[in-house]
């Protein structure tokens, strides 16, 4: 009966984690159904001119990015932590995708899609193994400057890769970022000024839309009358390509090619897609999440957007992610739970069986404009000027990140931000403050005790007091060594830590203690230390280290501490000493008036 009572709580206990849609379902009622069908229709007709594009970045067939509207906003509604979030195709993702795949196959041909599903279940089980292990808090690691970094140098990319459908000009598939712009420099006399005007009327009128109507529909409104004017100018006469008519059905089941070649070959690209995926999922879903108080669950959103791509390479859906535009137009729209997604991809469904057909009379430089605009709108100039007033290191990180998005491929370009940003965490981590601490002037009594900012602050002869912020871990050990064996040299024998600002030491910084107490002993004085949280003593008591260094060099307040070493210091020293920067040497009756000490000098020095 105790089993059966035990195996019932667990599942209780652990069913929200497996199915967090248990979480939210009991909130959901027929105003919020409402709400969420309202915002699901909108969230619908935007993804559906976004999906055609983003499949034409990442090198596939319009209908796949279709698709993938369809299965993974669902799947990772269902299993994610976000209540607004809205998952899909990218920008971003797309372009790495196609980075990543163009040098094993034609973009566009069976073998290419083959390689984007299975692209996908590798990053989308990456992303799963990573929320089942808990590393949900590692993209606090990455700097916000990767991503400002990445999207606005993929935007470039977008953006000169669009170029080719917008002047007509029919470029080699692959080219680099400058071999593009060289190649369309060259072949200036090639350009199509019809596919032009339909590209620019495009992009003009969906700019003129976003800012004259900002609810409606834009994309979708540009696109429709884009196709009737390419209609009246006759796109066979005009040499205008056109996108051709998309297959109007639902996913199909199509497996990923799991051979062990190619998921060798493909490993390193889709651990950044899922790292990527992963940065854009989560930094959404907080910034939505800071707005309506929800509380999320990072490993829960990392396990859901897992499933969502391993779900989604068996349904013909390739990689996605988070997305700006639709989750804030969810949350504008009055989305109350993640119902509003799985309604948004119904209505893609509905959307995609009747109006797939119309595709055959799209242009495809109607979707370059359209596609022009959205790159536009990635770069996000206000926090690229903030990165570089702020922070040198930011800055580093923003400028090697961008260029190694236009120049090199593009998962290198993520590894080498996401590795200066650790690069960065691990320097400031690995230095902490230390700063030289003295007894205030003007209220010694309560032992408040200042940083020494300005000359001629009055310190104890004997003991130097000094505070420190931050770890003492294996990687701030040198640091924090080079400034005691500096104080060594002097003639200080007694050191007091001021540990309040030390959260965490380790079994390298607990041998440290111990190594520094015995050098301070050797030398006839201290080490002590006053306000080391009990949580960071963990390591130290456990290995013996703080009874090795003595139990009574630990102090819980500093008042305690000063009292405690003022009773070592050599009297002798006391005697001749005018500083009394402590109370106890203040108010000490063994100790002469500081006049009759000055007094005294003055007579030695004269005779």
């Amino acid at each position: 009966m105790g089993f059966a009572t035990n195996i019932k709580n667990t599942f209780i206990t652990l069913s929200p984690r497996i199915f967090p849609v248990l979480q939210w379902w009991p909130n959901v009622n027929r105003k919020s159904l409402r709400a969420d069908l309202m915002a699901g229709i909108t969230g619908g007709i935007i993804v559906l001119p976004q999906g055609v594009a983003f499949a034409m970045i990442a090198g596939l067939p319009p209908i796949y990015g279709l698709y993938t509207g369809m299965i993974t906003p669902i799947v990772a509604a269902l299993f994610g932590s976000s209540w607004h979030l809205i998952s899909g195709p990218t920008t971003a993702i797309s372009l790495v995708i196609f980075s990543s795949l163009k040098g094993y196959a034609d973009p566009g041909s069976w073998a290419f899609i083959q390689l984007a599903l299975t692209l996908t279940f590798l990053a989308g089980a990456f992303q799963f193994g990573m929320g089942l292990a808990r590393f949900g808090n590692l993209v606090n690691f990455v700097s916000h400057s990767v991503v400002v970094a990445f999207t606005a140098g993929a935007a470039l990319l977008i953006a000169v890769s669009q170029l080719r459908h917008l002047t007509g000009v029919p470029m080699p598939a692959g080219l680099s970022f400058p071999d593009s712009l060289a190649y369309l420099f060259t072949h200036a006399e090639a350009f199509n000024p019809w596919a032009l005007l339909i590209g620019l009327f495009t992009l003009g009128l969906a700019v003129f839309i976003k800012r004259k109507w900002p609810r409606w529909p834009h994309f979708f409104t540009s696109m429709i009358l884009a196709s009737v004017l390419t209609w009246f100018l006759g796109a066979a006469d005009k040499g205008i390509a056109l996108i051709g008519r998309m297959p109007a059905g639902l996913p199909p089941l199509q497996w990923p090619g799991l051979s062990l070649d190619t998921m060798g070959k493909l490993g390193s690209s889709a651990f950044a897609v899922a790292l990527l995926g992963l940065m854009e999922a989560v930094a959404i879903a907080r910034s939505v999440a800071v707005k309506t108080g929800q509380r999320l669950d990072t490993n829960q959103e990392f396990i859901g957007q897992g499933l969502s791509n391993i779900v989604g390479s068996c349904f013909s859906c390739y990689a996605g992610s988070g997305s700006f535009t639709r989750t804030g137009v969810n949350y504008t729209a009055g989305a109350q739970s993640p119902m509003a997604a799985i309604f948004a991809a119904l209505f893609l469904m509905i959307l995609v069986l009747f109006v797939a057909p119309l595709t055959a009379y799209l242009p495809i430089a109607a979707m370059a404009g359209v596609i022009l605009f959205v790159a536009y709108n990635l770069i996000d100039f206000t926090e690229i000027r903030k990165i570089l007033r702020s922070s040198k290191g930011e800055t580093t990180v923003l400028l090697s990140t961008f260029t190694g998005t236009l120049f090199f491929d593009l998962e290198f370009a993520i590894y080498v931000g996401v590795l200066l940003s650790l690069f960065f965490y691990l320097r400031r981590t690995s230095k902490p403050h230390i700063a030289v601490m003295a007894p205030s002037q003007e209220d010694s009594r309560h032992h408040f005790l200042n940083i020494i900012r300005q000359p001629g602050m009055k310190e104890c002869p004997q003991l130097k007091i000094v505070r420190i912020d931050g770890s003492l871990f294996f990687g701030a050990i040198d640091h924090i060594d080079q400034y005691f064996s500096e104080l060594r040299e002097s003639d200080i024998k007694h050191v007091l830590v001021l540990a309040e600002g030390i959260n965490y030491v380790d079994l390298a910084g607990a041998e440290w203690l111990a190594q520094e107490a015995r050098r301070w002993q050797d030398r006839g004085g201290g080490l002590y230390v006053a306000g080391l949280k009990i949580i960071a003593q963990g390591v130290l008591v456990r290995s013996g280290i703080k009874d090795q260094i003595s139990a009574d060099r630990f102090f819980t307040t500093k008042k305690a501490a000063l009292a405690a070493i003022y009773k070592r210091l050599d009297p002798a020293i006391c005697a001749v000493c005018t500083a009394r920067v402590f109370w106890e040497c203040q108010q000490d009756p063994a100790l002469p008036p500081v006049d009759d000490i000055k007094q005294r000098e003055v007579a030695r020095k004269n005779h």
